[in-house]
């Protein structure tokens, strides 16, 4: 009597999964989550981790479609997919085309950029799953705090995303210590957290120009040095940001843009794609006015010849004078932005004097 075949998923959900990420601490945290839910409590029979330069992928294929023993499931992960050609995938790509109903892949980025056929086979009987908050930093923070086994105060929620910024993966490791010094279902508050917060993370970009473009001195002040120490920017570096910031709104100065659909037109925006940019810098080269325009152009040269050795000031007191510039330049905000410019908020150090 012939054996029995493996059962075989009449209409597959969910039997194959691909963590996606750049961060790799947060993608090794998705694994780990995803096996302990498919895995229960013994792992030790039921999980395969296929990972390393040896790894051979008809011997991935060979465990998907071996029935799981002692357990209801097994579970293989194949770590660093994005190092495989889609010639060498081959073999895990017709296990996914009739997958096993018993057998959960784990499939994790990383190595490079992932097959696009793999991520189609993947999506047809499973998910792909990013890891990463995108550019919604904040939002993503607040959704792991609502599903973290503490209870968080508002005001303690919207501080630690303030802290972390972009340095997301910061938050795991610190969720685990807050429950081990206080245990599970505590409330948690500012005493309870600042212990606990290390130094500032990083910030996107963006949250230095907008302080600039509100006339903001001292927020731009602070989200400098978080994008420079935190982050790690380069002097030059933080300057092209500078540049990519000023250079639409001077190629809208004097081009008669009156609507975002112009300003769109005039920056080279193509159809279908938002418009929210054109919309920005329109509303900043208003504020600025041409001699504003032509001021933000000079400090920028000045900035650029300064960085490059034309000047004994150090790096870091350039930046500091030309970001306290540069959000001074909305008329009727010079008083406010000298009067922020003193000691950014949340800063310990003391800006450059101006120059």
């Amino acid at each position: 009597m012939a054996a029995p075949k493996p059962e075989r998923a009449e209409s597959p959900e969910r039997l194959a999964w691909l963590v996606e990420g750049d961060d790799p601490v947060l993608v090794g945290e998705e694994v780990r989550r995803l096996v302990a839910s498919l895995a229960g409590d013994d792992p030790g029979l039921s999980v395969e981790d296929f990972w390393g330069d040896e790894v051979e992928l008809d011997a991935v294929a060979g465990a998907c479609v071996t029935p799981p023993f002692l357990a209801d499931r097994r579970v293989v992960v194949l770590r660093d997919a994005g190092r495989f050609s889609t010639d060498d995938l081959a073999p895990l790509l017709s296990y996914l085309e009739d997958p096993l109903a018993t057998t959960a892949l784990i499939v994790v980025s990383g190595g490079g950029k992932v097959s696009t056929k793999l991520v189609t086979a993947v999506k047809k009987v499973g998910h792909v799953v990013a890891t990463g908050p995108g550019r919604d930093a904040k939002g993503w923070i607040e959704a792991r705090l609502r599903d973290a086994p503490l209870r968080f105060e508002p005001a303690t929620r919207a501080r630690l995303a303030a802290h972390l910024g972009e340095d997301v993966a910061r938050l795991p490791a610190l969720l685990d210590v807050l429950v081990a010094a206080h245990g599970e279902g505590a409330r948690i508050g500012g005493e309870e957290i600042e212990p606990f917060l290390g130094a500032a993370g990083s910030i996107a970009p963006w949250d230095l120009t907008d302080a600039m473009d509100r006339g903001d001195a001292g927020g731009a002040l602070e989200a400098l040095h978080r994008l420079v120490e935190a982050g790690e920017r380069h002097p030059l570096v933080m300057l092209a940001i500078l540049h990519r910031h000023v250079a639409p709104i001077l190629a809208l100065d004097g081009s008669g843009a009156t609507t975002e659909a112009q300003a769109a037109e005039v920056l080279g925006i193509a159809k279908g794609r938002s418009t929210f940019p054109a919309r920005k810098a329109l509303a900043t080269s208003r504020q600025w006015g041409p001699e504003g325009v032509s001021r933000a152009v000079a400090l920028l040269a000045r900035a650029d010849v300064d960085l490059r050795g034309g000047s004994a000031v150090p790096a870091e007191a350039v930046l500091e004078v030309l970001v306290a510039r540069l959000a001074r330049l909305a008329p009727g905000r010079g008083a406010a932005g000298r009067g922020a410019a003193g000691r950014s908020p949340g800063s310990s150090r003391q800006p450059a004097r101006a120059r």
